[in-house]
């Protein structure tokens, strides 16, 4: 990052942060609102939302992102396993704390940097940071996810995505006790008001809705069958939170601080234990299983014998 300072043209004045600086800098208005959302752009000394609007005089101290690669940089990724694997697409276990592809802010490991590693040729199609992604995980969520290889393949899975023709289901561990201990939280998810980092319940947000079960309860949590029906950002940790149960570990969205450090859990206890999809060419239905990783079976071994 390096900190400019930009003055806000006549022209621009009275416009909101995000449409003035993408006009100012060149990036594009989502860029700019991830710089807002890290707090990056500030008005004497004072951090803006993106839709904040500028007024007259205004200089603006902006910490602008050096240029991404072209591509992602090969780099192995400890951990990483995979379930499938042909000439059209890829099917990874992804490891928690590494990201689907490069972006702004993000320093770590991501999937594409670890298939450019093991000299995995993926599709072309999309935008050169995030080739061949068709859906996407939580840096802090483990498990199945698919890239594609191959153009055609690329375009047919993200279509099924698009379309929910695909079905994804994760386990989740949520605080306290759900009830109904089956249900469905319909509830539309945009971003946070006042945290542009974080997602939320809000009205005229986009549509979302996810499916649940409780397969297994212990004295201080759940463990929960979860089938998102949409594939909003961050949307099981969001709804789970919004009825009052986040995931354990997840402190972004109000995790128990104490029930965290009692289970050894570093991010939110959430995998994507199964995805089912049709091949892309051939068409055959093909489900894919991920089992739990160390960490989360590790919790799990604590919820079950703790107590309040």
């Amino acid at each position: 990052m390096s900190p400019r300072l930009l003055p806000v043209p006549d022209g621009l004045v009275g416009e909101r942060v995000d449409v003035a600086l993408a006009r100012m800098t060149g990036l594009s208005r989502s860029r700019v609102g991830e710089l807002c959302g890290r707090g990056d752009v500030r008005l004497g000394g004072a951090a803006l939302s993106k839709s904040e609007r500028l007024p007259e005089g205004a200089v603006l101290e902006v910490e602008l992102p050096g240029p991404r690669p072209a591509r992602p940089a090969p780099t192995p990724v400890e951990g990483m396993g995979v379930l499938f694997e042909d000439e059209d697409m890829i099917v990874v276990d992804k490891p928690a704390g590494v990201a689907a592809h490069p972006s702004m802010g993000w320093d770590g490991p991501d999937v594409l940097g670890a298939l450019a590693a093991m000299r995995v040729r993926v599709a072309t199609s999309g935008a050169a940071e995030r080739q061949g992604i068709v859906s996407r995980l939580d840096v802090g969520t483990s498990g199945a996810m698919v890239v594609a290889k191959g153009e055609r393949a690329y375009s047919v899975l993200k279509r099924a995505f698009r379309e929910r023709a695909v079905d994804k289901v994760y386990h989740a561990v949520v605080q306290g006790h759900l009830d109904p201990a089956s249900g469905t939280i319909d509830a539309p998810i945009g971003r946070h008001p006042g945290r542009e980092w974080r997602m939320a319940v809000v009205d005229g947000g986009r549509e979302s809705v996810t499916h649940y079960d409780v397969v297994e309860s212990m004295p201080l949590a759940d463990l929960v069958r979860v089938r998102p029906e949409t594939g909003r950002t961050h949307q099981i940790r969001v709804h789970m939170a919004a009825v009052g149960h986040p995931c354990a570990g997840d402190g972004t969205y109000g995790a128990d601080a104490a029930l965290s450090a009692r289970t050894g859990l570093e991010r939110q206890w959430l995998h994507a234990r199964e995805l089912a999809l049709a091949h892309p060419i051939t068409g055959e239905w093909m489900v894919f299983r991920s089992d739990y990783p160390a960490d989360l079976v590790r919790a799990l071994e604590v919820l079950r014998t703790t107590h309040p």
